[in-house]
């Protein structure tokens, strides 16, 4: 490693690097690999150090298919309601690749999208104290965690919220894993090796997301 190279540069790296993987090899994660994961997780900031945070690891091939059952159905309602109302032909409408298009509806609508989560040799259920003010905050910081470290270790993961959304959906997660009546199910994240590099997702330039002092004064004049 290059003496100008810091850990500053590293951690860029890794928080740039990162990637929503739904597709895994066969290949497991190691019990070091995964403790380092939840370490992470344990670190992250909350209000008041309340650490709302706990964790189901979910390894079991079964239980991993009824989870991905439950993330594919709640993914197919929500994206069905966004194409019956059009919002989906909005989102997609710079797409002019019809093929591509009509390939992408199908696997929004049909809640593929969200089923590979039975592929991931662990998903990680994320669950969390429902009296604590902050909770979706907290775990919030505790799952970017999890996924900055999962890619420092060269693994993949990808934050599952749709098993999570519908109350229904939620209450059947709980069923499963035996999660208590005053914990809420807040989402899944699956983690595995990544069967190829993925190419970076663009992000919008800074100019056009930061102000100065008030909103419209933007603080980068120049490109960022």
């Amino acid at each position: 490693m290059p003496e100008s190279y810091t850990l500053v540069d590293a951690t860029l790296k890794v928080i740039q690097d990162r990637r929503s993987i739904r597709e895994f090899t066969s290949d497991d994660i190691t019990e070091n690999e995964l403790n380092l994961i939840l370490e992470s997780a344990r670190q992250a900031p909350s209000g008041e150090n309340a650490q709302p945070w706990r964790f189901i690891v979910v390894k079991d091939e079964i239980t991993r298919k009824k989870l991905g059952a439950i993330a594919g159905g709640g993914s197919g309602r929500r994206f069905t309601a966004e194409f019956v109302t059009q919002k989906m032909q909005e989102r997609f409408a710079n797409l002019e690749d019809e093929a591509k298009k009509k390939a992408a509806f199908e696997k929004l609508t049909s809640g593929q999208v969200s089923a590979f989560m039975a592929d991931a040799p662990v998903n990680l259920v994320v669950i969390g104290k429902k009296d604590v003010w902050d909770l979706p905050f907290d775990t919030s910081a505790a799952i970017e965690n999890i996924l900055l470290m999962v890619t420092a270790l060269n693994l993949g993961a990808c934050w599952v919220i749709a098993p999570c959304i519908d109350i229904r959906d939620e209450e059947r997660i709980k069923d499963l894993l035996s999660i208590p009546e005053n914990m809420k199910a807040i989402s899944i994240i699956s983690i595995g090796h990544p069967t190829r590099v993925h190419r970076p997702r663009p992000r919008l330039p800074l100019k056009d997301i930061v102000f100065t002092e008030k909103w419209g004064d933007n603080y980068y004049k120049e490109e960022a």
